[in-house]
């Protein structure tokens, strides 16, 4: 069981493109923000393979960087970070990812994670990308063992002066044996607004984003057990000593 949002002072949230995070768990980042836990996002790319129109390709990246941070700002994150050097559509689990992301734990030095699930759900396809997945397999092992370890990538403490840090509690969005439920029943309309924000990517939805989404909530706080009428997000949760 995850520990209560007030015993928590700083969260990470890793993504492969821009609005992965806003799908995935804008709702929960917002209760947690609300909680006052400061939350840091990471995206591996900036979405340059997205759109559903003529924008030049050339124009994409910087759209959808600055769409993220706009959304981010909607549920009240101000810290929002890109790695440089990875292409969208071509994310693998490289070891220079995970060192990367270790980076940036050691950087922000979180308590909780939120991370794309590394494995493959038949049910939920599209939450499955191959750049979902592997952004999550290495975010894994960037939390385990690498971040916590002082002889893994030891330039990082040697050079950058970043100590070893201990990630307690990951959870993994979009995850087929998801076990964890958050109720983001009254942080629904920020996760939409958030959304509307990444206007290169949900201006042709209209009305129906709004309506998938909440029917995706339901089904989730149902799947929970919770009372009728709430809405969730899903999660496996996992602790770490």
């Amino acid at each position: 069981m995850p520990r209560p949002d007030s015993e928590i002072e700083r969260a990470l949230v890793v993504g492969a493109h821009p609005d992965d995070i806003d799908f995935g768990c804008a709702g929960t980042v917002a209760t947690w923000v609300d909680a006052g836990v400061e939350v840091t996002y990471l995206l591996v790319t900036r979405g340059d393979q997205g759109g559903f129109d003529d924008t030049p390709r050339e124009e994409m990246a910087p759209l959808r960087e600055r769409e993220q941070r706009a959304a981010a700002k909607v549920v009240g994150v101000s810290d929002v970070r890109f790695l440089d050097g990875y292409a969208d559509g071509w994310v693998e689990p490289t070891r220079e990812l995970e060192r990367d992301i270790a980076r940036v734990i050691r950087q922000v030095r979180p308590q909780r994670m939120i991370v794309q699930s590394p494995e493959r759900n038949y049910e939920r396809l599209p939450a499955s990308h191959s750049d979902h997945l592997a952004t999550g397999e290495a975010a894994i092992r960037a939390i385990y063992p690498t971040a916590r370890n002082p002889f893994a990538w030891p330039e990082l403490l040697a050079d950058e002066g970043l100590e070893p840090w201990v990630v307690n509690e990951v959870f993994i969005m979009a995850h087929p044996g998801a076990d964890h439920a958050v109720d983001v029943t009254d942080t629904f309309d920020r996760k939409i607004a958030a959304l509307q924000e990444h206007r290169s990517q949900t201006t042709h939805m209209g009305e129906g984003l709004q309506t998938m989404v909440r029917e995706w909530l339901t089904r989730n706080a149902g799947v929970a057990g919770l009372p009728q009428g709430r809405l969730a997000e899903l999660y496996l949760v996992t602790e770490l000593a």
